[in-house]
């Protein structure tokens, strides 16, 4: 039984707001009373804009820092757009966090391939954030991130500071660029066959668009990564977050109770299935 507490947000403020793109925005915002900050790489919380509406936002912050809550946040409807509008000293409600995590535990000793698609960086960033604070539980790590121009590119400083760091590299892909553009330009699953890993001692997170997601797991496959060492965190239609209202369900599986994130011998029979 859930605790009625899961059902009701809690008000907290905003304590920062910055522009990452056009349409992107990160909110910091007080962690509650609930969690108290805590929560795991790859879970997503309820964000309730009070007289518009609640919806599921992936912390896109360093587990390592309680002292804050970090989303990212694209305004592409109502509620995401008013949320992007909000100042300092702002009240949102919160509700969470909710979901699985990106198995970091499991990873521990193996080189990690991390993955992302456009928006996908931002779920994806609390486990860079944890790799990097315990280096020497994990080997090599390869983020591959692919956005539809070099406009759109998430966190730019970061990657780059990333890709500096010994045993961390980065590599950005484009969908489309101008002349002036020198990386890489194609899709982000194409850039799998292009790396030398060792498949039987790799472990994939992906994150981004669900066909992007098909695609790159289909070639870390070809690649020789098994199933269950691939993981994705999916997207649904979330309301309730807690496994009740069954707006995210996909074939057996709720999204926001047994994912988001799910290894591919789970959703290798499911991807197929639209949403309603």
């Amino acid at each position: 039984m859930n605790s009625p507490d899961a059902w009701m947000p809690e008000p907290v403020r905003v304590l920062r707001r910055k522009q990452e793109l056009e349409t992107t925005w990160t909110l910091e915002l007080e962690p509650g009373q609930a969690s108290k900050g805590a929560f795991a790489p790859g879970q997503f919380n309820m964000l309730y804009v009070f007289g518009v509406g609640e919806i599921p936002i992936s912390l896109s912050g360093d587990p390592g820092q309680t002292d804050r809550l970090v989303h990212t946040v694209r305004a592409v409807g109502p509620a995401s757009r008013q949320l992007a509008t909000l100042r300092p000293m702002a009240t949102v409600g919160l509700r969470g966090p909710f979901g699985t995590g990106w198995p970091l535990a499991a990873a521990e000793g193996s080189d990690l391939l991390i993955i992302a698609g456009g928006l996908g960086l931002a779920p994806l960033r609390p486990a860079i954030y944890h790799v990097l604070n315990n280096r020497e539980r994990y080997g090599r790590v390869v983020l591959l991130y692919g956005t539809r121009s070099p406009d759109d590119i998430l966190f730019r400083e970061q990657l780059d500071a990333w890709n500096r760091l010994p045993d961390f590299d980065v590599h950005i892909t484009v969908d489309h660029a101008g002349s002036d553009w020198i990386g890489k330009v194609g899709v982000v699953p194409a850039l799998v066959p292009t790396l030398a890993f060792d498949p039987e001692d790799t472990v994939a997170m992906v994150c981004g668009p669900e066909i992007m997601m098909r695609f790159t797991a289909s070639a870390l496959r070809d690649a020789g990564v098994d199933d269950q060492s691939i993981y994705l965190s999916m997207e649904r239609n979330m309301k309730c977050a807690l496994g009740h209202c069954g707006h995210c369900q996909f074939g057996s599986t709720f999204v926001c109770k047994d994912g988001p994130v799910l290894s591919f011998d789970r959703l290798r029979g499911l991807l197929s299935l639209k949403e309603f």
